[in-house]
């Protein structure tokens, strides 16, 4: 019980910044007309601060059997993602074909970035964040390329331009300077400045969040919201089959301690709230992307400290 406590306050602040990008939206406090230019100032310099923080000087990406095997077991998590959630489609009525893609696109895909790092910050190591930031880049690649595809019918080449961004730059420069050794010759002075910066990466971003996601549920009808059908499936797929999924992949496959942590928090992850804007750019269907990502991220607030206590117990962590 006592670990489970721990758990739920380790997830409570994250929520309770969602909550505040909420209340400083119907506040007033912070216009949706700053939300690009604050956005531009995570994306291009504050994440790629907390990436260069958390990779330089790290052995453990250093390993090959996470510089490998991390970004692959990310690309197919969420390819499992989607191939689950398209087998539950008969269940969901889908009211049109546009609705059902973005189900599928957006169930298959986790929050990962904004929720599991400053998770990982506060459960585990500087090792098991670098991981995770591996991770990551196989989860961009399916994203842009094979989520794009399934929502839209569009060829994947558009996609791969969006993979070329600040963040994967950073990344694969820390990559370049601790394989050949640069990393260890950086002044203290800017690594420090690096830190401040990237410290800031997550709370503004997590305060950006809510305030979108206070905008989206305002702009939902009223005959939107009743519709129950659409989050219950989402949360059974994405909180109750998944994790299970990921966990038993982490059990089974042989891979190192840090990506098996890395596998236990994205297993408790809710959907990813980035498909609510893309299915808005690439016509599908925005309202079904809202109820998915509303219904699993509230229903997580319960669930995540579940599933962290037991991959925990099963893992040996």
């Amino acid at each position: 019980m006592g670990n489970h406590l721990t758990l739920a306050a380790a997830v409570f602040p994250i929520f309770l910044l969602l909550a505040i990008g909420a209340g400083v939206r119907r506040l007033h406090w912070l216009q949706p007309a700053a939300d690009e230019t604050l956005m531009n100032l995570v994306v291009k310099i504050l994440y790629p601060c907390l990436i260069l923080g958390a990779v330089l000087d790290n052995a453990a990406v250093e390993r090959m059997e996470n510089l490998l095997v991390a970004p692959v077991l990310g690309g197919l998590t969420v390819l499992l993602g989607f191939a689950v959630a398209a087998l539950v489609l008969p269940a969901l009525k889908a009211p049109s074909p546009a609705a059902a893609r973005t189900f599928v696109f957006t169930v298959g895909l986790f929050n990962y970035g904004y929720l599991p790092i400053p998770i990982v910050q506060q459960l585990f190591d500087r090792e098991t964040l670098g991981v995770l930031l591996l991770f990551n880049v196989g989860v961009e690649i399916a994203f842009w390329t094979v989520g794009i595809l399934l929502l839209t019918g569009i060829s994947p080449l558009k996609g791969w331009k969006q993979i070329l961004n600040p963040p994967a730059i950073a990344l694969f420069t820390a990559l370049i300077l601790n394989f050949t050794g640069l990393a260890a010759l950086l002044p203290e002075p800017l690594l420090r400045t690096v830190g401040l910066l990237g410290g800031c990466a997550i709370p503004l971003g997590l305060l950006l969040i809510g305030a979108t996601l206070f905008d989206s549920t305002r702009a939902v009808k009223d005959a939107e919201r009743r519709r129950w059908r659409v989050p219950l499936i989402a949360c059974g797929v994405r909180l109750g089959i998944l994790p299970a999924l990921f966990l038993l992949l982490a059990i089974l496959l042989p891979i190192s301690p840090e990506l098996q942590r890395v596998l236990l928090i994205q297993a408790a992850m809710p959907a990813a709230i980035f498909p609510i804007v893309i299915a808005r750019h690439y016509g599908g269907h925005p309202e079904t992307a809202l109820a998915v990502v509303l219904g699993t991220t509230l229903v997580s607030l319960l669930t995540i400290p579940l599933w962290l206590s037991l991959g925990k117990l099963w893992l040996g962590l």
